[in-house]
């Protein structure tokens, strides 16, 4: 047992070898010593901080208008300050109305001039002039109006069409409404309309929508066209403003030839094929919506800065165009 113990311990296989056995044996060591040492090295991390800096993001402006309902025949009134000073506009007033019963259809409107005092209008039974009438017979209907005191063109209108049941013998609730207020003074009926936007509510309930409006008055003294400015208290500021939110005309009294402002009212009763932005529109901003619901069939012009509809919106239908527009940097 002890012998094959030996025996297997004899046969063991070497990891060396010895060359001469009478040479000192020599045995070959390897050793690798690895050493970590730490360096610190700058290295420039960009760091990305977020920082608020304004922007002038712009104002969100909404322009609107509803559609004429269809217009059939118009009625037209003209309301005219009979006080002292408005003599001297006799003339232009006769050749306003001759240029207004030039612009109109051959056939299908009727006209009538009352007075701007509603003492007067309420009492009023004057015939319109119908297609075929002249400058001569407007002169002749002018001269029905005697001097008259008060300026309340608003007050005069209704009490003309509500209370005067002469109107009713000639204006027909299926045709379009248009009045001209002409005045050296600014509307008066402050009892009755504290705010323009009193009268405004019932006109524009009228004709189921189809009312149209235009004004023939002192202007501001930086555009009038007087040979003397106007006195502040005479500017028609009312008138303009009730003219302004149904996008109608405006003339200048002094202004020596009323045709064209009196053309331009007369072709407002047309259906509203384009709208002029009130501030410049940041293109890529614009939304227009018919009823509520937007709308593609429109083109916008920057340079008129106008919506131009493609497809007209149908007779009634509220129509708004949404924008933004950046406000001048006043540097305040």
């Amino acid at each position: 047992m002890v012998l094959a113990i030996l025996l297997s311990l004899f046969s063991c296989t070497q990891d060396y070898s010895v060359i001469n056995s009478k040479e000192p044996e020599t045995i070959v060591i390897t050793e690798t010593i690895t050493e970590t040492e730490t360096v610190e090295v700058k290295v420039e991390v960009p760091v990305y901080v977020e920082v608020e800096v304004p922007v002038n993001e712009g104002v969100i402006w909404v322009d609107s208008f509803t559609q004429h309902m269809s217009v059939d025949g118009i009625d037209i009134l003209w309301v005219i300050d009979r006080s002292g000073s408005m003599g001297i506009h006799n003339a232009s007033l006769i050749a306003g109305v001759e240029a207004m019963i030039a612009a109109l259809p051959t056939a299908d409107w009727r006209l009538v001039m009352i007075s701007a005092d509603p003492r007067k209008s309420i009492t009023s039974t004057e015939f319109p002039l119908v297609p075929g009438d002249d400058a001569e017979d407007a002169a002749d209907m002018l001269a029905t109006l005697t001097s008259a005191p008060y300026e309340e063109g608003f007050n005069s209108v209704y009490e003309y069409m509500v209370l005067n049941p002469y109107s009713s013998t000639w204006m027909r609730p299926e045709a379009g409404l248009l009045v001209v207020f002409v005045s050296d003074e600014d509307e008066q009926s402050t009892v009755e309309y504290p705010a323009v936007s009193d009268f405004m509510s019932w006109y524009q309930s009228q004709r189921m929508g189809s009312v149209f409006m235009a004004s023939i008055i002192n202007v501001e003294a930086d555009y009038t066209l007087c040979d003397y400015p106007p006195n502040p208290m005479d500017v028609g500021d009312r008138y303009m403003e009730a003219t302004s939110l149904l996008g109608g005309v405006v003339v200048d009294i002094c202004d020596t030839d009323w045709s064209p402002g009196v053309t331009d009212a007369t072709h407002s009763i047309e259906p509203v094929e384009e709208i002029l932005l009130t501030h410049k529109a940041e293109t890529d901003s614009i939304r227009v919506f018919i009823n509520g619901s937007l709308n593609h069939d429109w083109v916008y012009s920057e340079t008129y800065n106008t919506v131009y509809f493609t497809v007209l919106p149908a007779a009634g239908h509220l129509v708004e165009v949404g924008y933004r527009y950046i406000e001048p940097d006043t540097g305040e």
